[in-house]
């Protein structure tokens, strides 16, 4: 009863605007405060799942988006955490720098990494240059522009997979490790049977978080590219963004956000069974 307050208050926080978009998605309305919300019921989803292709493209974007970036950031995390596992000189200094990219602004780092993929004047060109390579188009070439964001992306979020493989790492049992030496086990098959197994459930936890997490990535790309150029870089986010406050199209961007939800919430799912029934706690 001493906690109902505030148990309240956030069911009411999360509820509201929920429900509330789940209300307009049932609705067409342009945001005008003397026309109201016109009554469509399952309209704008038909429209959205059966004739715009424009939302199937965000989609598959969406997902080559998170799919590739958590990939090499599960790689090279797990690659950075082995590194700097165990003790040695400079321990703290090393993991606080590796940690720094995290901790930045989202807006800034979009911004500087804007800076770098200029194709005048950015860092990335010029070191093209003095090696006599031909200069790239970057975020303005629609074949470059994705792959480009996901750089930006898993520079940002791979240091938050080393942490969490890291702390997983630390708490792995040693007398697996020691029996693997005096059966002479060398390092790379005490990695492969011993370290990978141990650490599924670690694994599968930061590719969970750090999925649901690519899945809404918003402020890097609408930053860098705004979807462009075209709709190369447009994913689900961008997509109900642009529908919202560009064409004003509120119950057709509700239900995009509704679908959306329903996407996430089924990738989060089918992480929670694999959870279960590898018996990962």
């Amino acid at each position: 009863m001493f906690i109902m307050p505030a148990v309240i208050f956030v069911l009411l926080m999360i509820i509201f605007p929920v429900a509330y978009t789940l209300y307009l998605s049932l609705h067409e309305w342009s945001g005008s405060a003397i026309r109201p919300p016109q009554w469509v019921g399952l309209d704008n989803y038909v429209e959205l799942l059966t004739r715009d292709q424009r939302f199937w493209d965000s989609v598959v974007r969406t997902f080559q988006f998170t799919i590739a970036a958590v990939a090499i950031e599960l790689v090279l995390g797990l690659g950075v955490a082995l590194l700097i596992n165990g003790r040695f000189l400079g321990q703290g200094i090393v993991r606080t720098l590796i940690l720094l990219p995290m901790v930045a602004t989202p807006v800034a780092i979009a911004m500087a990494w804007l800076l770098m993929f200029e194709p005048t004047v950015g860092l990335f060109n010029g070191i093209l240059r003095s090696l006599n390579l031909p200069p790239q188009l970057w975020l303005g070439s629609k074949d470059q522009a994705l792959p480009s964001l996901i750089l930006v992306d898993v520079w940002q979020w791979m240091p938050m997979m080393a942490l969490i493989l890291l702390a997983g790492l630390s708490t792995l049992p040693e007398e697996p490790y020691e029996a693997a030496r005096v059966d002479g086990a060398n390092g790379w098959q005490r990695f492969i049977y011993l370290t990978l197994p141990l650490l599924v459930p670690t694994m599968v936890t930061a590719v969970l978080l750090r999925s649901i997490d690519a899945l809404k990535t918003f402020d890097i790309i609408y930053t860098m590219t705004r979807g462009g150029p075209g709709f190369a870089t447009e994913t689900i986010n961008i997509y109900a963004y642009v529908e919202s406050f560009e064409y004003f199209r509120l119950g057709s961007a509700s239900s995009l956000l509704v679908v959306f939800f329903a996407i996430v919430l089924g990738i989060s799912l089918i992480f929670v069974q694999i959870r279960r029934r590898w018996g990962i706690h």
